[in-house]
């Protein structure tokens, strides 16, 4: 009977991680400068890299806050937490790079893997600081 309770709860933790990562997406991409999906559609592999680390960078958190939540908020608000911090690489990677989305859109992969990196890198750290 365990088994069903650990199923649930499962369920419940994988449900609310998807929503975290499809919300993530949709904030993400309206906080860029670039049309990340418009440009992948294109077959820009520099907006497809960028936002790939990016999401890696997310979910690298995002599984923290699942192993070491105690409740389903806690997992939420430290996912939301994660979401947060990606935004904020990307604002202070426009600080350094300033045409950084014309760069992506353009094609640049250096742009897109310094981004790529900065988001994987916050992503990381992000993951082992939730120590709660």
């Amino acid at each position: 009977m365990n088994y069903l309770a650990d199923l649930a709860s499962f369920l419940v933790f994988f449900v609310v991680a998807t929503v975290l990562v499809a919300l993530y997406l949709a904030v993400y991409t309206l906080a860029t400068m670039h049309n990340e999906f418009a440009l992948i559609r294109q077959n820009v592999i520099s907006a497809a890299t960028a936002l790939g680390f990016s999401l890696v960078g997310f979910a690298l958190p995002l599984a923290s806050a699942i192993v070491h939540a105690q409740t389903i908020v806690d997992c939420l608000l430290w996912g939301l937490v994660a979401l947060v911090v990606q935004i904020l690489v990307y604002w202070l990677v426009r600080i350094v790079m300033p045409n950084l989305s014309q760069r992506i859109a353009a094609g640049e992969m250096a742009a897109a893997l310094f981004l790529g990196a900065a988001s994987l890198s916050a992503g990381i750290i992000n993951a082992s600081a939730m120590t709660f």
